[in-house]
């Protein structure tokens, strides 16, 4: 599977890839997270695409995944109070956010969470208390619960 940043052009596909999202979230006992909202906004795509930060999945020659990826020191504000918990250290770290697929490839996540941490070796992802989906992928690649943002 191939990552590139997303383009304008890929800006149709992937709110079609969130669509799809908020239906299997829903499905599988998740369903507001995203779907009351309809999140995430095309504003906040176009914003991400702009700044260097929304990445596409490609898997023969189709767009089949997308997620927001940033790295630096600090820079998830919501990250810096934490509680029933600590973060492990207070070094740089990447951050994976609205991470998803269209369904019709297995391993999206994975591949997505392999290739930040190859960006920067420290990785800090949050997700919702009902969605055991993502919960089960963090597990499975080796991160450990922290706190609650």
């Amino acid at each position: 599977m191939e990552i590139r940043h997303s383009t304008e052009d890929d800006l149709h596909r992937i709110m079609k890839i969130y669509e799809y999202a908020r239906r299997f979230m829903a499905e599988h006992g998740n369903p507001n997270q995203w779907g009351p909202t309809n999140w995430p906004p095309e504003e906040l795509i176009r914003s991400d695409i702009a700044e260097g930060n929304s990445y596409v999945c490609i898997c023969e020659g189709r767009i089949v995944g997308t997620f927001f990826f940033k790295q630096g020191k600090d820079i998830e504000p919501t990250y810096h109070s934490i509680e029933d918990g600590a973060w492990l250290d207070d070094s740089a770290y990447g951050v994976i956010h609205r991470l998803a697929g269209d369904g019709t490839v297995n391993g999206i996540g994975k591949c997505c969470i392999e290739w930040a941490f190859k960006q920067c070796g420290h990785l800090r992802v949050d997700t919702h208390g009902d969605n055991r989906v993502m919960q089960n992928l963090l597990e499975k690649s080796g991160f450990h619960y922290c706190g609650i943002i």
